[in-house]
């Protein structure tokens, strides 16, 4: 029976290949993350110096083809490093992510409210029932003149202006 270096189950051969290329990938996104970062949370997300000195290298490249091949040499600099080194940088990028999800979340609640708002008075009488306080003539007004340009064919200023309200009403809302 012909056997082969990986049928010895004691022995601990490390990783494969293909998992050492996904390791590297994964780094090499990671870099570009990083690279993109804005230097104020760069300054917050304690990373050794040596991969620093490389992002801000990385920066002054305009070359596209010289800029991949620094993102390349910042990833092999990033590799020699455990994970360790990266978690607050990770935890910093998770948090980011995790914000972006919630402002998108919040700003398609609004452009659906907003859409409610053109299509049926129901909406009006709930959007004012939930905030008292709202100019009801002046939004009442921007529906209107938001149904007229849509019928006609105009620019959406008022359509804009109501969601711009609604992004008010929202901020407020939750400052409360």
């Amino acid at each position: 029976m012909n056997r082969t270096y990986t049928d010895n189950p004691e022995h601990d051969y490390g990783p494969t290949r293909t998992q050492q290329r996904r390791d590297a990938l994964a780094t090499l996104a990671f870099a570009i993350q990083l690279s993109e970062l804005p230097p104020s949370k760069l300054a917050r997300a304690e990373l050794p110096e040596d991969v620093l000195r490389e992002i801000d290298n990385l920066r002054r490249i305009t070359s596209h083809v010289a800029r991949k091949r620094q993102l390349g040499f910042l990833a092999k600099v990033m590799r020699r490093y455990d994970d360790e080194a990266f978690e607050t940088v990770k935890a910093l990028l998770g948090e980011n992510r995790d914000q972006q999800r919630k402002e998108t979340a919040a700003m398609h609640r609004q452009e659906a409210l907003r859409e409610k708002l053109l299509n049926s008075d129901d909406a009006l009488q709930e959007l004012i029932d939930q905030h008292p306080n709202v100019d009801r003539q002046h939004l009442r007004s921007l529906i209107r003149q938001a149904r007229i340009e849509r019928d006609g064919n105009k620019p959406p200023r008022a359509y804009r202006e109501i969601f711009q309200l609604l992004k008010q009403l929202s901020a407020d809302t939750d400052s409360e």
